[in-house]
């Protein structure tokens, strides 16, 4: 179930002309979507509710894990990354955000730069997903605590399922890591962004660029591998984020507002170089598919020893609608 708190904007006079300048309403239109605390020095704060508990914590320590350099930092307990976002009359608007724990409210706090008013209510939807604010944790503990029968403490109440804010990005991340250390997915990634990123200026140490779009990739003139094999990036895989792109620019996979994941998973699995596992961590990411498994996944198998693959098959079975949810839980006790 999904819960939303309040927007209250209160004598943010200068926020509320810009608001309305751009969506012709009041902030208070978005009474179910955030609170607005501050604003100053270019930039608004707000905060987002959630259902506790919250393994704030683990969250960051899975997004640090998978920074992308120059779009992601995770410090001083806090989450940034640059944005780059077209509204609804197809204005793009480029800035960054900050995200930090507010425990003793059972919130998020929203940090964001001015620039990115024009398409706010995108930038809090997508931290919404990205935070998995909308997670009912009882529910998902009641199904979920017989893992604790397996090992004592393998489930805890509170875990999230890390989302995304840019499913391409999340994608394109995904692919490079097949078969390959995080690190070294995520040194690939920064090279991408550095060679095919546009820069972008935040003021904030380490956030440089925004990631490359699809329709950019698809722009690269020449074979593929003539781009990214040079960074280092294989040639199956630099053709499997070119088909990639494509079918993502011309609406072929719906990332967004997907009510069929499993059609989409589908989809992806079509594209040469994707197969179940890439197909289910975007579904669990990319999609907030909460009964996504991956049970061929080094990280699962070793923290389920010394279960064959057929009797974790048949575990997963009872985890059900959440075994995106046990998986994360899995990944945490390693």
């Amino acid at each position: 179930m999904r819960c939303c708190i309040g927007v209250w904007f209160g004598s943010l006079r200068r926020f509320n002309d810009v608001f309305k300048k751009h969506y012709q309403l009041t902030p208070t239109s978005l009474r179910k979507q955030a609170v607005a605390e501050s604003q100053r020095n270019g930039e608004i704060t707000l905060a987002l509710g959630y259902r506790p508990p919250y393994r704030w914590e683990e969250m960051l320590k899975f997004l640090a894990g998978r920074a992308i350099e120059g779009i992601e930092v995770v410090k001083n307990d806090e989450y940034m990354r640059t944005v780059h976002l077209k509204n609804a009359e197809g204005m793009y608007a480029s800035g960054w955000i900050r995200v930090g724990h507010k425990t003793k409210k059972n919130a998020i706090s929203v940090t964001v730069s001015e620039s990115l008013l024009p398409v706010l209510p995108m930038v809090l939807a997508r931290i919404r997903h990205l935070f998995d604010l909308y997670c009912n944790p009882e529910a998902v503990y009641e199904t979920l605590k017989v893992m604790n029968d397996i090992r004592p403490g393998l489930c805890v109440a509170g875990t999230r399922v890390p989302g995304c804010f840019n499913a391409f990005e999340m994608a394109v991340r995904a692919v490079l890591g097949q078969q390959i250390s995080v690190k070294s997915a995520s040194t690939l990634a920064a090279r991408l962004v550095r060679h095919y990123g546009t820069p972008i200026q935040t003021g904030i140490e380490g956030l440089t660029h925004v990631f490359p779009s699809p329709e950019g990739i698809l722009a690269l003139e020449g074979p593929i591998e003539t781009h990214f094999g040079p960074l280092g990036v294989i040639g199956t895989r630099s053709r499997t984020i070119l088909e990639l792109a494509r079918k993502i620019t011309q609406g072929e996979i719906n990332f967004t507002y997907c009510h069929q994941p499993e059609d989409e998973m589908k989809k992806l699995m079509d594209i040469q170089g994707i197969g179940s596992w890439t197909a289910q961590y975007i579904g669990m990411r990319a999609m907030e598919w909460p009964d996504a498994f991956l049970e061929t996944d080094a990280g699962v198998k070793k923290a389920l020893q010394p279960y064959t693959s057929k009797e974790i098959l048949k575990m997963a079975e009872i985890w059900r609608p959440w075994r995106s949810y046990a998986t994360i839980n899995l990944w945490n006790s390693l």
